[in-house]
This record gives C-alpha cells, structure tokens and sequence, in this order.
C-alpha cells in the first residue's frame, strides 16, 4: 500500500492514508514521499472528503473508518484494482508470481532491464536497494510487479495478481501456502492456474521447473511456456525452452554460473545473492529478459551488481565477528532455503536461526512437521512465541515445545523464548566471533536487529 500510494503521487494525486503498526522500511519510505497516514483507523480520517478510498486486503467489515466509507457512500476499490486501472492498461506487464522469492525476483528483474536500457516503471512489496525504492513510475512501456496471490480485499476474495494483465508471467513455484485464505491445497493451485491462463498467446510463461505444481500447471497454458530449473535435471517438454544453470559456484562474495537455454550457452553469470533458490530466480530474470529481448550485455550487468532487496538476506551489520542477518521468510521451504544460502555463502561459520512465528500460516499446526526438518540446517535454534495464541486452538497451533523437542533430539541446540529481550539476553553470551545470526520474521519483530546489534556494540 506504501508503495501503491507512492505511484499515485507520481501520476499526480494527492494521497493519504491510515494505517497502525506501521514499522520500517514502509514507514521511513512514506516520511521520505511526504505523504502523511494517520495512526489508526477513524473516521475522522475521511475529512477531506477523498474521491475514491482504496481498501487494503488487512481491512475488514467492522473497521470504523470502513464503515464510514460505506455509510457515506463515498467510491471505493481495492489496491489491485486501481494498479490496474492506474498503472497497467496500455502497458507490457512483466508479473512475477510464485510462493516464493517474488520480491527479490521482482527487484532482479527490474534492475536487470533498468541496466539494459528499459527504464522499467515498477512496482514490489520491499525496497529494491538499487533503486533505494519499492516503486517507480516512467514513460517506459514495460511494468514490473510482483503478483502476490493473497486476497484482494473483503470484498474481492480474489487473488491480487488475477488483476495484474500479465503479458510475461514468471511463476518461480508453487507450494501450499495462506491456509488462512485458502481452504486447501486444490484451491491454491486454481489461484496459480487462473493466474497463467490470463497470459495472452503472444506472451510468455517462464516456469520453474523444480517444483511439481508448476510442471503440472503450466503445459496448459495457450501462451509459450520457457521453463527453468537449478540444473540440467528434467528434461523439458517438446518446443519448451529449458534454462538451466553449469558450472555454479558459491562463496562469500557471491555465486558464478554459466547459464544456458536448452544446449546454447547464453553466457557467463556473476551475482552477488547466495543460494540454490538465487540461481532459479536468475534463471528466471534472464528468460523474462530475452522475451521482451533487453540487450544481454545489460542484463549481466544488472545481475552483476544488483544489491538485493530489504530484508531479504540482509546483512544488517557484522560487529565484533558476529553477522546479524534480517530475512522475511516464513514458510518451512523458504526458511529452509534461506538457511541452506547463509550455510552456502558463510562456508564453515556458525548459524544461530532465530525464527519468529508470525504470520497466519506460521502459526499453524499444518506445517509442524515440515518445521522441524526446515531447521536442520542450522547449528542452533531460538523460536519466539507466537505472535498472536489467541487466534488458534491447541489443535490448530503450531507446537512450539514439540518443535523444540524434536529438534533436541536431533542434536541441535533448541529452544523458545518470550520475545526479542529474552532471545537476545540469552543468545548474547553464548554469541563469538564468526557466528551468523539469521533473524527469520514477516513482522518487525519487537526490533530485534538492531538490539542484537547495540548489545554486541557494547560488548567488552
């Protein structure tokens, strides 16, 4: 939303909002726009009389200033919807969808273009660090987005990305996910199915070829289907393009790889992100690229020197030996990958996870089994309670002391904590030098970070 209102300002509107809990990096971007929000939710906050309110998809029936919307009749829509009408019409629609690694993949991909010359306008949920923005809007034919396939608002249950035109569609994966919107797994992939459907046959869907749901659904496609996975290990379908990754090697200063396009070699890649999953969305930026045929010099540029996203494998800062590192993953896949990159990139060091169960999905029961095998990768583990109990029952809560147990009994150091004080008062003196700090959470997380980081300061 911080972003949306962002573009709206560039096209000229006056913009507003209403918001809480509203934390960095979103809240520093808004100050730096000059566009004003209100703590809570009024009615009050109506006054001006707006011309159209867009409701986001956390608002519901009940919320005061809501409420006022609809008994004044004033207009309103959604989020997805006025990008659409606002920013895409008329435009070649570059979406990028999946369960996972769309931020970074949409900040990838609009770097990549930006490098070769296409000055895309774009828009993603965190701050591309290239562009120091999550958003930009030019006279550039191409759009950038990444296509999320949570709902739309309460009153368009719809997945935000059926609204995003795409004309190339990249879906890096598919993996069950938001079981607090969807009912299972069938209705999850429908979402995704619809999604590649809406591709035009002039377009183009780049699939990731790992992952089952997305071999499965793509082939139906009427547009072109490129697909891509980490390495040359499924054979792709007849007059299917498969870009796949050689030769790759990882360090801390990054990854190299030759990239390839069935057996022609399209070149030599150098990027600074870590991890398995990193070369995919590579994979996945280059074949988005040569569909709207950016100039490959540039591309390689881009991924050369693309900085990554906010809390996306970021380093926060390495003080006295010991790296803090801020990541958004909350998933079992992507806290798993997300580990499996810092134990690629920080070779022989070792990995504190510190895992913050927040958001719906992770606080649920489903994937408890799936947890314990995701934090295998790292040499010891602190959860934080759950961030909202209330929600759940003893049936449908994630298990935290199990958690632990199981993850006890494999050999790893485990436990939970209350909160950011406790975790870091516990883990500080245990912490030394050469020690990586990974700090997984979709929430601000009581400001963990920057405590760790204070308090390793003021370490004799």
């Amino acid at each position: 939303m911080a972003s949306l209102a962002g573009l709206l300002k560039g096209a000229g509107h006056t913009v507003t909002g209403s918001d809480q809990n509203v934390y960095p990096p979103m809240s520093t971007e808004l100050q730096a726009m000059g566009i004003s929000y209100n703590e809570g939710y009024r009615p009050g906050n109506l006054e001006p009389r707006p011309d159209i309110v867009v409701v986001g998809n956390v608002v519901s029936r009940g919320n005061p200033e809501l409420e006022e919307v609809l008994i004044r009749k004033l207009r309103y829509t959604s989020a997805a919807a006025t990008i659409k009408e606002e920013f895409i019409w008329g435009r070649h629609s570059l979406a990028v969808a999946g369960t996972h690694g769309k931020t970074t993949t949409t900040s990838l991909l609009a770097w990549a273009l930006e490098s070769a010359g296409l000055k895309p306008s774009f828009l993603i949920g965190g701050v591309a660090e290239n562009f120091g923005s999550s958003f930009r809007l030019t006279d550039s034919k191409y759009f950038v987005i990444e296509a999320d396939e949570y709902d739309t608002a309460y009153f368009d249950k719809g997945p935000k990305m059926w609204h995003y035109l795409p004309d190339t569609a990249i879906v890096n994966n598919i993996e069950f996910d938001h079981a607090d919107i969807y009912r299972d797994e069938e209705a999850y992939k429908f979402a995704f199915a619809r999604f590649i459907n809406l591709v035009p046959k002039n377009g183009v869907v780049i699939a990731g070829w790992d992952s089952p749901v997305v071999r499965e659904l793509t082939p139906k496609s009427p547009a072109p289907v490129e697909s891509f996975a980490y390495g040359d290990v499924t054979a792709p379908p007849a007059n299917q393009a498969h870009w796949h990754a050689r030769d790759v090697e990882f360090n801390e200063s990054g990854t190299q790889f030759r990239a390839f396009r069935s057996s022609e070699e399209w070149g030599q890649v150098d990027t600074p992100l870590a991890g398995a999953f990193s070369v995919r969305n590579v994979l996945a930026v280059i074949a988005a690229a040569e569909s709207v045929k950016a100039d490959r010099d540039g591309v390689r540029e881009g991924l050369r020197t693309f900085k990554s996203v906010k809390r996306r494998m970021e380093l926060r800062a390495e003080v006295r030996g010991v790296a803090v590192i801020d990541d958004f993953a909350h998933h079992p896949t992507a806290i798993r990958e997300t580990i499996d990159a810092v134990r690629q990139k920080y070779k022989g060091r070792r990995i504190v996870a510190v895992y913050e169960p927040r958001s719906y999905t992770a606080q649920r029961r489903e994937f408890q089994g799936e947890y314990a095998k995701a934090f295998q990768g790292a040499d010891e583990i602190v959860f934080a309670s759950l961030y909202r109990p209330d929600r759940y029952t003893k049936e449908t809560a994630l298990d935290l002391q199990q958690l632990v147990r199981e993850l006890s009994a494999s050999g790893k150091g485990a436990k939970e904590l209350k909160d950011a004080d406790a975790i870091v008062a516990d883990l500080m003196p245990r912490l030394k030098e050469r020690d990586v700090v990974l700090i997984m959470s979709n929430g601000g997380f009581g400001g963990i970070h920057q405590k760790f980081l204070d308090a390793l300061a003021e370490r004799s």
